[in-house]
């Protein structure tokens, strides 16, 4: 296994570009299972996730190609020969349900495995399944597989109420409906824009749909979907952390490709702790001038909201604010596991259920810790930036699943850090 070993070493400055969104484009990969015509994502992210997908979407018989050194999916489903997703390849990764709502509306039976959870919570998959049996999905939970068919071998159209934005749930029910036989009505639907990426993509493609970014949408099914060539959005979460480093280090950064329109909420936090954000012709500007920055309360909601995926690495900038910040959140349970390993660098922090109290200090120390998940390790790594002398995080595999060649990005604007094999 590999280690980061990140020494602080004072401000950063230069670029660093914002790669495609881990999360659309693991929503987009499915749509191709929609359609015998050739589907062609570009600006996609060179993720270990992305690389899971691909192998699903294989054993189901597509056709999935990364060129141009991998920022280019070439995908072609004409021959799908096997509805089953196999629990080898879920387990590893939620997003793999994504692949159930498409087989279904277009071959009329699917056989999913359950995806494994992660560390962060549960996550059940209940309200996909409650989205599908009301496009007249028949289901069957067996051997830990969703057993899925729709009579007559197509889905119809139906009104799905969800009891709460779900962004996946939302992402298979619009992925089902494209090619049911009717009009869907999507109420509370998650309004997130990797949502708004699908259906810009889905609508490339032939689907009619209405209300994105808002919370009803309306789907009218058509009979088939054609192929076609869409840019996976910008990563709003790699954003906001590669934002966070110049906040906790000082310096200058310009994120480019980034938009302020995909995190307001963040931004506007941001802001409050006395950062200077500005958009540019390329992309975000980001400045911190001398001086502590600002506590501020921050508590993670849905879209527009702020992140959940931002939480952790905004932590590590607060735990040098001037004063006391509280962090609460609404999103994911557990998903405080960070707290322990800023501690272990001097953060002050009190957990306390869903709830954080950071109390500012002047300076963290380096020391060894261990990441827990995707965004935890990330936030270590942005906390030793700013730490006197050496950080060593550990078992830094989960970073592979969101941010492609963090190292090169970080020292490209001056960071002193490297990944290391462990002994």
């Amino acid at each position: 296994m590999d280690s980061i070993v990140v020494t602080g070493n004072g401000p950063l400055n230069g670029q660093i570009e914002i790669a495609g969104a881990k999360n659309a484009c693991l929503t987009l990969m499915p749509a191709t299972l929609l359609t015998e015509e050739p589907l062609t994502l570009t600006n996609a992210p060179r993720l270990s996730d992305i690389r899971t997908m691909t192998v699903l979407l294989q054993s189901l018989g597509a056709e999935v190609s990364a060129l141009q050194g991998g920022k280019v999916l070439a995908m072609s489903s004409h021959d799908i020969h096997n509805h089953t997703a196999e629990y080898d390849i879920v387990r590893k990764m939620r997003a793999s349900i994504l692949v159930l709502g498409p087989m279904l509306a277009r071959d009329g039976h699917a056989v999913v495995s359950l995806p494994g959870g992660c560390a962060i919570g549960a996550r059940p998959v209940d309200l996909h399944l409650k989205a599908l049996e009301a496009l007249g999905a028949e289901l069957e939970l067996k051997d830990g597989y969703v057993h899925a068919k729709a009579p007559g071998g197509r889905l119809k159209g139906g009104t799905i109420d969800f009891p709460f934005a779900s962004v996946g749930a939302t992402e298979n029910a619009l992925l089902a409906a494209v090619l049911a036989k009717g009009t869907t009505v999507i109420n509370n639907a998650a309004r997130e824009p990797e949502i708004v990426d699908l259906v810009q993509c889905l609508r490339k493609m032939g689907a009619q749909i209405e209300g994105e970014g808002a919370s009803t949408v309306i789907v009218q099914g058509v009979d088939r979907l054609n192929g076609a060539t869409h840019p996976v959005v910008a990563d709003r979460i790699e954003l906001g952390t590669y934002m966070l480093a110049p906040a906790i280090c000082g310096g200058q950064v310009e994120l480019l490709g980034g938009s302020m329109d995909l995190i307001g909420a963040f931004v506007e936090k941001l802001e409050a702790t006395g950062v200077s954000v500005e958009a540019t012709q390329n992309g975000v500007m980001v400045t911190r001038k001398n001086g502590r920055v600002q506590a501020v309360d921050v508590t993670t909601e849905p879209f527009p909201g702020f992140p959940t995926d931002l939480q952790a690495q905004m932590m590590a900038l607060l735990c040098t604010a001037e004063g006391t910040s509280v962090l609460e959140e609404k999103i994911f349970e557990n998903r405080f596991m960070h707290a322990p390993e800023l501690m272990r660098m001097g953060a002050q922090i009190e957990v306390s259920g869903g709830t954080a109290t950071v109390t500012g200090v002047e300076k963290l120390k380096g020391a060894p810790v261990m990441a827990t998940d995707l965004r935890a390790s990330v936030s270590l790594i942005l906390a030793g930036l700013a730490a006197e002398g050496e950080t060593r995080v550990s078992r830094v595999y989960h970073l592979d699943r969101g941010y492609e060649k963090v190292v090169r990005k970080l020292s490209g604007v001056g960071a002193q850090i490297e990944r290391v094999k462990d002994l």
